[in-house]
C-alpha cells in the first residue's frame, strides 16, 4: 500500500542549499516540504535531499509559497534535526567569505558549522545563571594612549575599532579578558580568535576570573566531536556570551556580537589550509564590518595588513608613548657573530655565541635568572648544503630539504616523504661532502650543555612544548612560538641563526622574523631590572633596528610603503592559480578578469607550496599570479570563481585551486 505525501499548507516549497563542493552547483535548489515536515523543516537546520539520485546534506536557506522552477519539485528526503544551525548572520558571512575568496558556500560551511553530534543535540541544555554586573579594573589599559576610552566605548556598546600594540612583558590575557568582560557585561557577545591551543587556554584562564565558566567557551580543534559540537551548541543557544577559539572559531554564532578580537594576527596558523583559504583575521574584520561591531587585532608586532587598516582609518592606533615603551622594553643589542671573538674563547665556540652573548648568558645565570635561547629550527641538522659550492641538498625523489634529524642518524633523511640519502652528492657540482645550513635546538642544547657545565637544559618545541619554567637558573632552548614563560622573566634572551629567518625568499620573511623575535624578547625582564635580549645579526638591517628601537608600527609601515612600491598585497589583491599547465591556462582564459588585471608568470610551483588537490603526483604544476588593485579584490575573485564554475561544468579540464592573497605567494 503506498501513501500520497500532502504538502505543507502553509509555504510548501524549501529553497535549500546541497553540500556539494562542485562549483557549478553552488546554488539553491527549491523542493517540496510535506506536512509532517514542515514544523521541523525551518531556515537554518539540516536535511537530507535526493540529488541525482543520491541523498546528500543540505541546509534550509528560506520557506516560499512559490518557485521559479518550471519543471516538477522533488521532495525533502527528511529534517536531520530540528535544531536551526546556520543563522542569519553566519549565512551572510559565508556569502561574503566565498565571494571574497573565490569558493563555494559548501566549503565555507564546513569550517563554520561543525559535524552533527545527535547525543548531544538531544540532551537539554541547561540554563546558566544570569549574568550580574561586576566593576571590571580597566586600569591596566592606561598605560596606552586612549587605552581606557576604548574600554569605555566597549561598555557603552559602541563600535570602536583599533590595533593593539602590546607592550613587552604585558599579561596581553588579562588586558583582553577585561575587554571581553566589559563588553559581556554590556550584555553583548564577544568572540576572540587565537592562534592556538596555548593561547586559547592563556586566555580563558583568564576570561573566568572576570566571569562565570558557564558564561565562557573555547572551542578548539583539539576537542573530541561530542565535546566540541555541546560547546558549539552552547554558543548557538546564546548560554555562552564569550568565545575563545583557533581559527574555525571566527564563524562562531555569536548572538549579539558586540566585540572581535584576534590575537598575534601574523601566525600561519590563522590561515586556514582548506579550500577556499580564508585567513581568520580578514573574515573577522569582514564579520565586524557586517555587524557595525567593535574590533581589536593585537600583538607583540604588527603585520602591514594591520597597520594598513590604521592607515585607512577603518581602526585607530592603540600604542603607548615612548617613555613607557622605553621603559617595558629590554635592553637589545645586536651582535656580529665574529669568528676571531670565538677563537678567543672556546666555550664560545662551543657553543656557537659571540662573546658578547655568552657573558649576557652568563651574567643572567649568575643572577639566578633563566637565559632563552631561540634556534630557528626544530631537530638536531634541519637543514643541509653541499660545503663545496653551498647549494642546498634535496631530495632526488620529491626536491624536499635533506636533514640530519639526530645525533646517530646514519644518512640524511627527506623532510617531506622521509626517505633515506645514504649516497649523498650534489647535483650541481658533484662533491658528496655536506655542512650544515642551519643547527637545530636538539644540536643547540647539547652544545649548551657542553658550554655551561653543570646548568639545566630544557628543550621546548614540536611535539614537546614547555609551558611555564620556574624563575631559576636555567637555559631553555626553544623554537619560535614554543618559548615557554618564566616565572618573574627571563634575565636575558639569545636570538640565533637570525640568517635563517631573514634571509628566508619570502614576501613576509622580515615581519615574520620580527614577530618571532619580539614574541620571545617580550618574555624578558625590563631594562631596568636587568633584561638583555642579544640578536646574533648585524645591527644595519632594518628589522633588527626596529628591534632594538622596540618600534613595529613603525617597521610595518615601512613594510606596507615597500610592497605598494612592487604591488604586493596588502597594497593591492593578489590571486595565485595553481594547476596543470593547461588547467591554468584554460580557467585564466574562461576568465572575464577585470580591465586592471595584470598577469605574472607562468612559473613552476614554488618549493614547499602543496599540490592543488586532484592533480597527479607526478605531473608538472604551474602558478600564475594575477593582480589588481586594492579595489579591484571582489571583481577578481567574482571572475575566477565564475570561470570556475563554468569549467566544472564541461568537466573537461584538470583541476585547478585559485588562492586570493596568499600568504606565501613564491
Amino acid at each position: 500500500m503506498t501513501t500520497t505525501r500532502q504538502a505543507a499548507e502553509h509555504e510548501p516549497i524549501a529553497r535549500v542549499l546541497p553540500m556539494l563542493s562542485v562549483p557549478h552547483l553552488d546554488r539553491e535548489f527549491d523542493y517540496l516540504v510535506s506536512a509532517e515536515q514542515s514544523d521541523d523543516a525551518q531556515p537554518g537546520v539540516r536535511v537530507r535531499v535526493r540529488f541525482h539520485g543520491r541523498l546528500v546534506d543540505a541546509y534550509v536557506l528560506e520557506r516560499r509559497s512559490d518557485t521559479d522552477h518550471a519543471g516538477k519539485l522533488g521532495w525533502l528526503d527528511r529534517v536531520v534535526s530540528p535544531q536551526p544551525v546556520l543563522t542569519a548572520d553566519v549565512r551572510r558571512l559565508v556569502d561574503a567569505v566565498a565571494a571574497r575568496y573565490a569558493g563555494t558556500r559548501a566549503d565555507v560551511l564546513r569550517l563554520a558549522v561543525p559535524p552533527r553530534h545527535a547525543t548531544v543535540e538531544k540532551k537539554p541544555p541547561v540554563e546558566p545563571e544570569p549574568l550580574t554586573a561586576e566593576p571590571i579594573d580597566t586600569s591596566g589599559w592606561a598605560r596606552y594612549n586612549r587605552g581606557e576610552q576604548f574600554v569605555a566605548a566597549l561598555g557603552e556598546r559602541r563600535a570602536a575599532r583599533a590595533v593593539w600594540q602590546a607592550l613587552p612583558g604585558e599579561h596581553w590575557a588579562q588586558r583582553l579578558a577585561e575587554a571581553a568582560a566589559v563588553t559581556a557585561h554590556a550584555g553583548q557577545g564577544v568572540l576572540a580568535v587565537m592562534p592556538d591551543q596555548r593561547d586559547v587556554d592563556e586566555l580563558y584562564r583568564a576570561a573566568v576570573a572576570h566571569l562565570p565558566a558557564a558564561r565562557v567557551v573555547a572551542l578548539s580543534a583539539g576537542l573530541g566531536p561530542a565535546e566540541r559540537y555541546r560547546r558549539w551548541l552552547a554558543v548557538l543557544r546564546g548560554h555562552a556570551r564569550v568565545v575563545i577559539g583557533t581559527r574555525s572559531a571566527v564563524f562562531a554564532p555569536v548572538s549579539d556580537l558586540g566585540l572581535l578580537l584576534v590575537w598575534d594576527d601574523g601566525d600561519d596558523n590563522l590561515a586556514e589550509p582548506r579550500a577556499p583559504y580564508p585567513h581568520a583575521r580578514e573574515v573577522a574584520m569582514l564579520r565586524a564590518h557586517q555587524l557595525r561591531c567593535a574590533a581589536m587585532i593585537g600583538g607583540y608586532s604588527r603585520t602591514a595588513e594591520a597597520q594598513a587598516l590604521v592607515r585607512t582609518r577603518w581602526a585607530h592606533d592603540l600604542v603607548a608613548a615612548r617613555p613607557t615603551v622605553r621603559a617595558a622594553a629590554p635592553r637589545v643589542v645586536a651582535v656580529e657573530d665574529s669568528g676571531y671573538a670565538q677563537e678567543r674563547d672556546p666555550a664560545a665556540h662551543s657553543a656557537r655565541l659571540p662573546s658578547m652573548a655568552l657573558h649576557a648568558a652568563r651574567s643572567a645565570l649568575q643572577a639566578e635568572l633563566p637565559v632563552l635561547i631561540q634556534v630557528p629550527r626544530r631537530g638536531y641538522v634541519p637543514a643541509l648544503a653541499c660545503a663545496r659550492c653551498r647549494a642546498v641538498t634535496r631530495c632526488r625523489h620529491c626536491t624536499g630539504p635533506l636533514s640530519f634529524p639526530d645525533r646517530d642518524s646514519a644518512a640524511p633523511e627527506c623532510r617531506w616523504c622521509g626517505r633515506a640519502e645514504p649516497a649523498l652528492r650534489c647535483a650541481r657540482c658533484g662533491s658528496d661532502a655536506v655542512r650544515a645550513v642551519v643547527v637545530g635546538a636538539r644540536r643547540t642544547a647539547e652544545e649548551l650543555g657542553r658550554a655551561f657545565a653543570g646548568t639545566s637544559v630544557i628543550t621546548s618545541g614540536g611535539d614537546a612544548v614547555v609551558d611555564a619554567v620556574d624563575g631559576g637558573p636555567a637555559l631553555v632552548v626553544a623554537t619560535p612560538g614554543a618559548e615557554p614563560a618564566a616565572e618573574g622573566g627571563y634575565g636575558a634572551a639569545l636570538l640565533l641563526d637570525c640568517w635563517a629567518l631573514l634571509g628566508r625568499q619570502d614576501l613576509r620573511a622580515a615581519e615574520d622574523t620580527l614577530r618571532r623575535w619580539m614574541a620571545a624578547a617580550a618574555l624578558v625582564r625590563p631594562r631596568s631590572a636587568g633584561g638583555v635580549v642579544a640578536v646574533v645579526a648585524e645591527s644595519v638591517i632594518p628589522t633588527v633596528q626596529a628591534l632594538i628601537r622596540w618600534d613595529p608600527v613603525g617597521h610595518a609601515d615601512a613594510e606596507l610603503d615597500s610592497r605598494g612600491e612592487v604591488g604586493l598585497p596588502p597594497a593591492v589583491h593578489m590571486a595565485a592559480v595553481d594547476g596543470a599547465p593547461g588547467a591554468v591556462e584554460a580557467l585564466l582564459e574562461t576568465a572575464q578578469l577585470p580591465e586592471s588585471a595584470e598577469q605574472l608568470g607562468p612559473v613552476d610551483l614554488p618549493h614547499g607550496a602543496r599540490r592543488p588537490p586532484g592533480v597527479a603526483a607526478d605531473a608538472p604544476v604551474n602558478r600564475m599570479l594575477v593582480r589588481v588593485p586594492r579595489d579591484g579584490g571582489l571583481a577578481l575573485a567574482a571572475a575566477l570563481r565564475r570561470a570556475t564554475a563554468v569549467l566544472s561544468a564541461r568537466r573537461d579540464e584538470e583541476p585547478s585551486r585559485v588562492q586570493i592573497d596568499p600568504l606565501h605567494i613564491g
